[in-house]
């Protein structure tokens, strides 16, 4: 079955704060991997985490001595049905700290729920120097302002839609947190409960007897630092001469680029790009001056309508 280009299982998930959606090994193999110098004596924390079933566990430990960490702690919520493969069960709250083969895991059990918010977690994140997970989606907001409020480096996985919250859109603008390299299609699917209803999402059964769904809608949000996010885009079309391809905003002096690969080389004012542009975005050739709202504070429109969010942007390297 072709993969379908949806949305509707995340949009599910948040709208009923269903956060089950747990991370495939591949995929975060696939992500850390342009990260590996960023780890050389840390202390990571996967705050969502139960160390028996997490594959974000899985990759630090078994990756502790080549990424050079100083220590990995995991933990997870209280009272939540957890399935792994064809067994379930209630798991409890608690926390472990690993520290290499020669030490022996320390496993202490919460005294609340567990909790990324509570006392217990905010102890062991001011403990860290990167969080690394996949945090429940209904909160994702909340999550990445607590790690921002700690000043701690971060790269999680959430909902493309994201880029589109005001808390997380200040960040990028502030080149305080940008994409990672994985995004929609890069990203290959979650594992999920039986109980999960599908939205038209592709659906298979992996070596573990996974449910495994693949969806076009996510992406990694980071404050590491990544090489691929000074390279610049390559322009090749210009404006001039191309006018009626890049019609005039209403209600603000700037034009409408329909895809990043459209953007002119050779017009200095604002551009309207689609959200697509921040997986590309160079903040050494770009500036991001606002998101969807034109002068007067409304929405970007073309002849009265409205396109599909825009990113206002301009070319740093024009007059």
């Amino acid at each position: 079955m072709a993969r379908q280009a949806t949305n509707k299982l995340l949009q599910k998930a948040k709208k009923s704060k269903s956060d089950e959606f747990y991370t495939q090994l591949c995929d975060i193999e696939s992500e850390l991997q342009h990260y590996t110098n960023c780890f050389v004596n840390k202390v990571v924390y996967c705050n969502c985490d139960d160390p028996q079933i997490s594959n974000f566990f899985r990759y630090f430990k078994d990756n502790f001595q080549k990424l050079g960490l100083r220590k990995l702690i995991a933990s997870c919520f209280g009272n939540a049905e957890i399935v792994h493969g064809n067994e379930h069960a209630i798991r409890n709250a608690y926390y472990c700290e690993y520290e290499g083969n020669d030490i022996p895991m320390n496993v202490v059990n919460f005294e609340g729920n567990g909790d990324f918010r509570s006392t217990e977690c905010i102890e062991l994140l001011k403990q860290a120097d990167v969080v690394v997970t996949n945090p429940p989606f209904s909160l994702f907001r909340e999550f990445v302002t607590q790690i921002v409020h700690y000043n701690k480096q971060f790269l999680v996985i959430g909902n493309v839609n994201a880029i589109t919250y005001k808390e997380i859109f200040d960040l990028i603008q502030n080149d305080k947190a940008w994409l990672g390299v994985n995004l929609g299609r890069g990203i290959s699917g979650f594992i999920v409960p039986e109980h999960y209803q599908l939205y038209g999402t592709e659906v298979k059964i992996n070596e573990e007897g996974q449910r495994i769904i693949a969806t076009n809608g996510c992406l990694w949000l980071t404050n590491l630092e990544l090489n691929q996010r000074h390279e610049d885009i390559t322009l090749k079309m210009e404006y001039t001469g191309n006018e009626d391809k890049y019609p005039k905003y209403d209600n603000c002096d700037g034009i409408n680029v329909n895809r990043t690969q459209d953007i002119p080389k050779d017009y200095a004012g604002l551009m309207g790009v689609p959200i697509t542009f921040l997986h590309k975005y160079n903040p050494d050739q770009f500036e991001i001056v606002k998101f969807r709202k034109g002068d007067d504070n409304k929405d970007l429109k073309i002849n009265g309508k409205s396109p599909y969010f825009r990113i206002l942007i301009r070319n740093k390297r024009l007059p």
